[in-house]
């Protein structure tokens, strides 16, 4: 299970990622409506190498992911959506994420690799819409991420 793995190696030494905003820091989720949407950061590296390789995610220092979950009515195995993206540093280099659907039995997540560099300072905009409530949803969070050393 990846996002078991994710869970349990995110435990262990430094933080991937610290909320730079409050609510966020709170909240690693926004609400619209019945609908709940997941959003959290994290080291490739913190990744098993058989779990990477398993879906194609290259692991490494200075490589992240997003990880984003739909909910919809309380269904707690996930909902399918459409999820796109982008990334910005401080400097105002943008990358577009690129998430693809991980699937683990009735549960469904997305994830879209990221490059940063030491302490980067990084605002996430995400646009994600629920297979069952095509409405796009807009969410914008900020996460400083740290090289593994």
């Amino acid at each position: 299970m990846l996002l078991g793995a994710v869970l349990v190696g995110c435990g262990q030494g430094r933080q991937s990622s610290e909320p730079t905003d409050a609510p966020a820091a709170k909240q690693p989720y926004s609400e619209f409506g019945d609908t709940r949407i997941y959003h959290s950061t994290f080291n490739s590296s913190f990744l098993e190498p058989q779990i990477a390789a398993t879906y194609g995610i290259v692991r490494g220092d200075g490589k992240g992911l997003v990880n984003v979950s739909v909910i919809v009515d309380g269904e707690p195995s996930g909902t399918p959506a459409t999820v796109s993206g982008t990334v910005t540093n401080l400097l105002g280099q943008l990358q577009s994420l690129d998430f693809s659907a991980v699937r683990e039995g009735d549960s469904v997540y997305y994830l879209a690799p990221f490059n940063f560099t030491h302490e980067d300072q990084l605002t996430f905009n995400l646009e994600v819409s629920a297979d069952s409530d095509p409405t796009p949803h807009q969410i914008e969070f900020k996460r400083t991420m740290y090289r593994d050393m």
